[in-house]
């Protein structure tokens, strides 16, 4: 029997077997964090080290998913899925026996080069298994609720295998995983979803990389202050002129590396800009809770991220929901409605107390991640599905690249906003204390114990109406979101 014969009769099974690739992804990059102090144990690395360890597979991954997403739709998505699996699994075997700090960089940039393939041509390959705009849309909300939930579920795989085993392990989870898609693929993934030409314009892949790697590292240094401010701001700047000369390339060329014909069908551009959108909200309110757990409530990393997946689940619930939902209600209502059901949970954040608001936090971001979960199911699938098979990698692109801007000008944006509220609270303070609580912790150590908590207290209330000014600035985007998906038809 041949595989496409299989494909057909069970597209189930081969959800399964991209269903792996999704999880697996989701899960490692939660998992790192928490083998980055063993690791820099064990392999000496310095803070500068550290950061690489931890940055460069996902620039690589944001700045050449483009590239990826529309290789796919030239040599075939399943094609390079299987190739950019087994360069995963043999460089994630190299990664967990890494020699030095140095060797592992250079190994999770080979890993982020081989991630970029899996995402777009993950869905890609599960548009063409589902013709029927219905079961395509169940199918892309159990992708999508496998992405998130393997982010809830990262520090707990973690915690488990730090516990037993020596760093390396977190690198070496892939391999099973890889090995499975591998030997199950060829018999339950469509082979025929390329146009049999391979060729790329190379300097559009520079250009490419050369625009969204510094704007993803700017925004990054800026919201972390990892360098200087200036810096950040220019390396922004430069990528923006460099997407500008990317984009003038594109328009020139017969076969652009990027169809920004795209951008001519209003679903997808409404789309797009509400998963950059989300992105944005999300990770704004994320960051500043998480940071709430541990510097106000005073929580470890790990037990903030044990707290902290719930949103994740939360995610991953409403996606989930969604097929069931849009049976009762059009498409765009469901998402719509998903959206003021996210900026109700944001404005939950305004309830947060200066202490022992844990359930309240983490309740508030719940609801909100769960009235995403609609826009991820259901808008992905329609930013997909609105263009033909052979142009679905670079659509599905697309949608990973807005989730990837969205993540991080969110850090930037709402962590500098909320950076700026605390300042302004703490104007009487002196020194590292008016500017973030950890410097008021470290403060209060030299005071007598009534100062001490006068100040401590001061920093407490001061992060947390930061939390509550970001929870306000992200109901208003997400009422904004809904506001313009309401308009939008999403049936595909």
């Amino acid at each position: 029997m041949t595989s496409s014969v299989i494909t057909r009769r069970s597209p189930w099974w081969g959800l399964a077997v991209l269903a792996l690739p999704t999880l697996l992804s989701a899960v490692d990059i939660n998992v790192l964090f928490l083998a980055l102090p063993h690791l820099t144990r064990d392999l000496g690395a310095s803070a500068v080290e550290q950061l690489w360890i931890t940055d460069v597979y996902g620039f690589l991954v944001a700045g050449l998913v483009i590239t990826m997403g529309t290789l796919g739709d030239r040599v075939g998505h399943r094609r390079l899925l299987f190739t950019g699996a087994a360069v995963f699994a043999v460089t994630s075997v190299g990664a967990a026996f890494a020699p030095d700090p140095t060797a592992l960089i250079g190994l999770r940039a080979l890993l982020g080069i081989a991630g970029a393939t899996l995402m777009p041509a993950t869905l890609a390959l599960i548009t063409a298994l589902f013709a029927d705009g219905g079961r395509r849309g169940v199918a892309i909300a159990i992708w999508a609720t496998c992405q998130f939930a393997g982010a809830a579920l990262g520090p707990v795989v973690g915690g488990v295998l730090l516990g037993r085993f020596w760093w390396g392990s977190v690198f070496l989870l892939a391999v099973p995983v890889m090995l499975v898609l591998l030997a199950a693929g060829p018999f339950v993934l469509p082979g025929g979803t390329g146009e049999g030409s391979g060729r790329l314009d190379p300097a559009s892949v520079a250009l490419s990389l050369l625009a969204v790697l510094p704007v993803v590292w700017g925004v990054k240094v800026a919201a972390t202050g990892t360098a200087p401010p200036g810096l950040g701001v220019a390396a922004v700047v430069a990528g923006v002129g460099i997407g500008v000369v990317f984009v003038r390339r594109q328009l020139r060329l017969e076969r652009p590396l990027l169809d920004l014909a795209l951008f001519r069908l209003r679903r997808v551009t409404v789309l797009l800009g509400a998963l950059v959108g989300a992105g944005v909200a999300m990770a704004g309110t994320g960051m500043l809770v998480t940071q709430y757990l541990q510097t106000v409530l005073g929580l470890s990393p790990v037990a903030a991220a044990l707290w902290f997946a719930p949103m994740g689940l939360g995610v991953a619930a409403g996606t989930l929901l969604t097929p069931v939902l849009v049976r009762r209600v059009r498409p765009h209502a469901a998402v719509a409605g998903g959206l003021v059901l996210a900026a109700v949970g944001a404005l939950l954040l305004v309830l947060t107390p200066s202490e022992g608001g844990g359930p309240v936090a983490v309740g508030a971001v719940t609801v909100l991640a769960l009235g995403t979960g609609p826009l991820f199911a259901r808008g992905i699938g329609a930013v997909v599905g609105a263009v033909p098979p052979s142009r679905a990698g670079a659509a599905a692109s697309l949608a990973e690249t807005g989730n990837y801007l969205g993540g991080a000008l969110g850090l930037a944006l709402l962590g500098t906003l909320a950076a700026a509220s605390y300042r302004a609270a703490m104007s009487g303070a002196d020194g590292p204390a008016r500017e973030t609580v950890s410097g008021a912790t470290a403060a209060a150590t030299a005071l007598p114990a009534p100062q001490a908590a006068e100040l401590l207290g001061d920093a407490h209330a001061a992060f947390t109406g930061s939390v509550h000014l970001v929870g306000v600035v992200a109901a208003a985007l997400f009422a904004l979101l809904a506001a313009a998906t309401s308009r939008i038809t999403l049936e595909t």
